[in-house]
């Protein structure tokens, strides 16, 4: 009887796993969690050796009270007279939270190139860029979202695109207007919203409406740096930040439409007591 009540109880605690009372839901080293390939969040950092072809490269990845990352590794994937792709990965159980791996550290691990990098870029994971060019070496210069030689700041394409993501505009935007001296920019632009472009029953269609902002910039080394925002006209907004902008950009400027900038009356008293119970 005895044995028999034993083997009952090893039955039963084998059932129960290995979770005790105020288990958090955190998933234990004992439980069955897929391990999956992954990429680091990010790339902070590359290094090139003195044979200007072994790279250690630095990035963010998971971490936890056990183990979460295996097989971290940089690889040569391909390269070209300009740049030079490489690409970290790691397996990793992080895509299930149970695991416990929510956290991040930092991990370094090195790849040799085929032959020196020399003067062309190098491309982490398809778009992390880093160059050779005006850094400190053995550290390689970390480039931004408009590359590693960004245009200059003035009155051209490149740099106006340079201040719309300056401004966090939304994807596919298009310009309106562009008054600028060098110094100063006022950017009027515009998307489009609203319902799927190409819905025949939506009134008015997603491909005609649109909403529009107006964002007055001052020139900085780095690039555009937005002032303020308003869809007023004259240069009553822009002013009261920055009482420096110039009259000339700013006093023709005529209100944004209305129609850029849709607005929706509160319901009525009437509307809203009609709903109560």
């Amino acid at each position: 009887m005895v044995t028999a009540l034993c083997a009952v109880a090893v039955v039963l605690l084998g059932a129960c796993g290995t979770r005790v009372a105020g288990d958090t839901g955190e998933a234990t080293s004992t439980e069955s969690i897929p391990w999956t390939l992954a990429q680091p969040s990010a790339v902070t950092a590359a290094q090139l050796a003195d044979d200007r072809r072994t790279l250690t490269l630095t990035a963010r990845v998971p971490d936890g009270k056990h183990l979460c990352v295996r097989a971290f590794k940089a690889a040569f994937t391909e390269a070209s007279q300009k740049t030079v792709w490489v690409q970290v990965t790691f397996s990793s159980p992080s895509g299930d939270r149970r695991s416990g791996c929510t956290g991040e550290r930092k991990a370094s691990t090195r790849v040799r190139l085929p032959e020196p990098l020399g003067s062309r870029e190098l491309v982490v994971d398809n778009y992390t860029q880093f160059t050779a060019d005006g850094a400190k070496l053995p550290a390689l210069r970390l480039c931004g979202r408009l590359g590693c030689h960004p245009a200059p700041t003035g009155c051209t394409t490149a740099s106006y695109e340079q201040a719309l993501i300056a401004a966090d505009a939304p994807a596919h935007t298009y310009r309106d207007a562009e008054h600028c001296d060098g110094k100063w920019l006022v950017l009027d632009f515009s998307w489009r919203t609203g319902p799927v472009c190409g819905d025949t029953t939506a009134t008015p269609s997603g491909c005609t409406s649109r909403l529009g902002d107006r964002w007055f910039f001052r020139a900085e080394p780095a690039g555009w740096k937005p002032i303020t925002t308003s869809a007023a006209g004259g240069c009553g907004a822009v002013q009261h930040v920055e009482p420096a902008f110039p009259t000339a950009l700013c006093g023709g400027l005529a209100p944004l439409s209305s129609s850029l900038h849709p607005s929706y009356a509160p319901p009525s008293a009437s509307a809203s007591s009609s709903q109560l119970p």
